[in-house]
């Protein structure tokens, strides 16, 4: 039999605890560890596979746009 693969830092020990801790854990619980991993400026949601690479497109652009913001308002201001 193969021995399992982990990721670095992770051994079955590991596993054996984050499986324990999830499976002892009320939905309540669940539910606000969920809701802290989450960023406010985050929004997680459901969409068709075929709107996908749009998306990732207007994200791109969102994030070029917000770059070359910040960009301009770090720029040195030189006095002639």
């Amino acid at each position: 039999m193969n021995q399992p693969k982990f990721p670095p830092g992770w051994d079955e020990e590991k596993v054996q605890r984050v499986l324990a801790h999830h499976e002892h854990q009320s939905e309540e619980d669940t539910l606000l560890e969920d809701e802290a991993g989450l960023e406010p400026s985050n929004t997680v949601m459901n969409v068709l596979h075929d709107l996908v690479p749009k998306i990732r497109e207007l994200i791109a652009k969102q994030q070029r746009k917000q770059l070359r913001r910040r960009l301009r308002v770090n720029q040195p201001v030189f006095a002639h």
